[in-house]
């Protein structure tokens, strides 16, 4: 699991719409709905400061939460949210119902280790990453927190692709027609460029001219 499950408090909405979620934000809340786990869609309100922080904290849509509505706790894993794109605040959070079995899609971040021991970089190589976030099929109770690619021995040229990556039981690219690339070791105009006369070393020898006939 990627981060620590949290628990929020939340309060039942009777109504629903823009203008009750006008409503709600104006008492200093958020409006949000879960659904899913073939029950009926939930609209509730949770604190504006608690959500605030959890989405801005890292991690939110790859974390179980649950939440307490009046009494009745709740399983969930955040699916979406909507942000005031002036301030930049919550105003609507999506929650996705967590059942025994459910499986879901979610983007997960890459890490790469070891990259002192690529001789590629070491050369002046540089790391081009291709997928900052790779998106999985998963056990919503079994969300890895990130998946790491291993530079160990890559040099000018490679490409490391997803089959290159361990990954946890249970846990599938949604790409599965492809073994798609996550990261490349390109060269880079920094590397010190060949001299001219290792070029010309490099260079057979031009044969000499024949001689004209007389």
């Amino acid at each position: 699991m990627s981060h620590d499950a949290y628990e929020l408090k939340a309060e039942a909405r009777e109504q629903v719409g823009k203008g009750s979620a006008r409503a709600v934000r104006r008492n200093g809340k958020v409006p949000a709905v879960i659904y899913g786990d073939k029950q009926p869609p939930l609209a509730i309100a949770l604190t504006y400061k608690d959500i605030y922080y959890k989405i801005h904290g890292g991690g939110f849509l790859t974390t179980i939460a649950t939440i307490d509505v009046d009494g009745k706790k709740i399983q969930v894993l955040p699916k979406d949210f909507q942000l005031d794109p002036v301030k930049d605040f919550p105003v609507h959070v999506d929650f996705l119902r967590i059942g025994k079995d459910t499986e879901v899609n979610v983007d997960v971040p890459v890490h790469f280790i070891n990259e002192d021991k690529s001789p590629g970089i070491k050369r002046g190589g540089v790391l081009n990453i291709v997928r900052h976030e790779v998106e999985f099929h998963c056990p919503a109770n079994a969300i890895p927190e990130f998946i790491t690619v291993d530079l160990t021995g890559t040099d000018i040229g490679d490409s490391i692709h997803i089959s290159a990556v361990t990954l946890p039981a249970g846990v599938k690219p949604v790409i599965s027609d492809r073994d798609f690339t996550i990261a490349t070791i390109a060269g880079s105009a920094a590397m010190k460029p060949e001299t001219e006369e290792t070029v010309e070393a490099a260079e057979p020898e031009a044969a000499a001219p024949a001689a004209e006939e007389k």
